[in-house]
């Protein structure tokens, strides 16, 4: 498979007059054209930090790349300058926001947000072909055209979420970024975001990280699968490798546990112990030690190294080989 992006050993960080957040702290990402990756992991695990730094959008002056490199269809992101990043914004990667409430300007009509992305990065003749493409990509995602002068607030929220998927495939970018795509939204809605999604990305070929903490949307979007933790991510793999296979990250296995099983009878759940550590002072070591049923002396003083086996890459100590 092609490869669209590859993330080398990035870090990142949040610096304020108070404290140093150590978001994400070197991570290695690949992913393939028209492929689907699941990004998992507690709130704070510097998923969405990881998506915003792909678009160079982290709060300026605050947020900032301390190392490594991000390739973006052959670009290093990184390395761009602001005009290059307007470019590639829209038409090469485009990002779907977590809340869609939020998300769109409540002052102008959605059929306005959709044109302004168009006029930016498309050259149209004039505003009749604008206009045309509007109502083309409205229907995409299952909206009446003749809705495109309504405002924000006159839509539901699965509408809404809908306006902003139009918006973020607009250009038809080669990367869609999806940020809980579906957190805010009810159940049902959700079933129809996901397969609204899902049949995108199959026409226009279009790759996507998805970012959720929902492993059952995992299960049934993506491709492949990166569980992070503490910034770092400690388990990749095929959804297959990661839902089947025989050996497991004990944080991916903590995570399994929290979920309810309908085949077993059970009073309770099984929640992973204690909390994710401040990301402004990380313990040494493994990060998960902390909170680890299986922790060993070395987890406490030595970063585990990745493991591979036939693409399914595990970083714990208790499958690396050189461990005492």
């Amino acid at each position: 498979m092609e490869r669209l992006l590859e993330i080398k050993d990035l870090y990142v960080e949040y610096q304020t007059d108070d404290a140093r957040v150590f978001a994400v702290n070197g991570i290695n990402l690949k992913v393939g054209k028209g492929e689907t990756l699941g990004l998992v992991g507690e709130t704070g695990a510097g998923k969405t930090t990881t998506a915003l730094s792909i678009m160079r959008l982290l709060p300026e002056k605050v947020g900032k790349i301390k190392g490594g490199t991000i390739i973006l269809n052959g670009k290093d992101v990184t390395a761009a300058t602001e005009a290059d990043m307007r470019l590639l914004r829209g038409e090469t990667v485009s990002m779907i926001f977590q809340d869609p409430m939020t998300s769109l300007n409540p002052v102008l009509t959605v059929g306005d947000q959709i044109a302004e992305v168009l006029d930016l990065h498309k050259k149209y003749r004039n505003k009749e072909e604008v206009e045309s493409r509007v109502d083309e990509i409205l229907k995409m995602v299952g909206l009446p055209p003749e809705r495109k002068n309504d405002y924000p607030h006159q839509f539901s929220g699965g509408m809404k979420q809908r306006i902003v998927i139009a918006i973020a495939l607009a250009c038809e970018p080669l990367l869609l970024l999806a940020d809980e795509p579906t957190t805010a939204l009810d159940v049902t809605i959700q079933a129809q975001v996901l397969a609204l999604m899902d049949e995108l990305k199959q026409n226009l070929n279009t790759a996507m990280i998805l970012i959720t903490h929902d492993l059952g949307v995992v299960a049934k979007s993506c491709d492949r699968v990166a569980i992070m933790y503490a910034g770092e991510i400690i388990e990749t793999g095929t959804v297959e490798q990661i839902f089947s296979g025989d050996h497991h990250h004990p944080y991916t296995v903590g995570l399994f546990e929290s979920i309810p099983d309908l085949k077993k009878k059970t009073r309770r759940l099984h929640p992973i112990d204690g909390l994710m550590p401040d990301p402004t002072d990380l313990p040494e070591g493994c990060k998960f030690h902390t909170r680890c049923p299986q922790c060993m002396d070395i987890c406490k003083n030595k970063i585990p190294s990745p493991m591979e086996k036939e693409g399914h890459v595990i970083c714990c100590h208790l499958y690396n080989e050189t461990t005492d």
